[in-house]
């Protein structure tokens, strides 16, 4: 998620146009470079002869064990997205416009749009592609171009949370966490089934992408994912109340900014009363836009 970051805050920077395609079964366009084999699946059967072949390539009496030779990379092969991502190098050639590649979701930008077209339909005569146009979706992320650069939010992704939770309509609280709250393991009554907390954490971590102004409250949460009690799922309760009232919120990452990188740290002397650990804490800026 830094890289996306860093890359539409270059592309807004400059003026560039964004857009966006998906493949349609990417790893099914990667080439094997050895004999691949797999067994055949469960309940599956009437399948032609032809293509049915032992684990030495020859042709099996009927009592043998039956396996299918692969043609292609599939779906479930541990190097299915090195060979998917190798040929699509090799397709893309040396084009300084900037291809973003997360498995089978691409995001092209440039400062041509006569290159980028011609980039996008030479993908789309080697792979099975959807053009998807400009950039408004991407891997969960809202984009929306504005005169001050690309704003980034996950507002469908906070409401349908809240939705779940049944605390869509709460009062919004006006912070995330209670300032005087001291949260400690042995605090409260134990979860009998900690799974919902854990899911509930696994999702506002991440909603910190667009959202560092949880970030804090998020990972002191996340302390207490081994063995929750009933003051930490309060806390969490509190905290989606808050984002309740603050849907909308996310990140601008401007056009009028400097391309220069600056990166601000902190950290405090063993403040965690539970590990008597310290807590560090960082931000890193392109210019005006939050990266990291």
């Amino acid at each position: 998620m830094t890289t996306v970051r860093a890359l539409l805050a270059v592309a807004t920077m400059n003026g560039w146009f964004t857009t966006q395609m998906d493949v349609t079964n990417a790893f099914l366009h990667g080439d094997l470079e050895e004999d691949v084999y797999m067994s055949m699946p469960v309940g599956y059967s009437g399948i032609s002869s032809r293509i049915l072949v032992d684990s030495q390539g020859n042709n099996p009496s009927k009592n043998s064990t039956l396996v299918c030779k692969l043609t292609k990379s599939l779906y479930g092969l541990k190097k299915a997205p090195r060979q998917w991502f190798k040929n699509l190098s090799t397709s893309l050639g040396n084009s300084v416009t900037i291809v973003l590649v997360y498995v089978d979701d691409l995001l092209i930008t440039g400062n041509n749009k006569g290159e980028i077209a011609r980039i996008k339909k030479m993908l789309a005569s080697h792979f099975h592609m959807k053009d998807l146009g400009s950039l408004r979706y991407f891997l969960g992320l809202e984009i929306d171009h504005t005169d001050q650069g690309i704003f980034i939010s996950q507002k469908k992704y906070t409401t349908d949370l809240l939705r779940e939770e049944g605390l869509l309509n709460v009062k919004p609280l006006k912070l995330p966490i209670d300032s005087h709250l001291k949260l400690s393991a042995d605090k409260g009554t134990p979860l009998p089934d900690p799974a919902r907390y854990q899911q509930l954490l696994g999702k506002l971590i991440y909603l910190t992408i667009t959202r560092p102004d949880i970030s804090f409250t998020v990972q002191l949460l996340s302390q207490f994912m081994h063995s929750p009690t009933s003051t930490h799922m309060q806390a969490v309760k509190r905290l989606l109340s808050y984002l309740a009232g603050t849907v909308s919120q996310g990140v601008l990452l401007a056009s009028s900014s400097a391309a220069e990188l600056a990166a601000y740290c902190d950290s405090d002397w063993a403040i965690c009363p539970t590990t008597r650990r310290s807590t560090t804490s960082y931000c890193v800026l392109l210019g005006k836009s939050p990266l990291s």
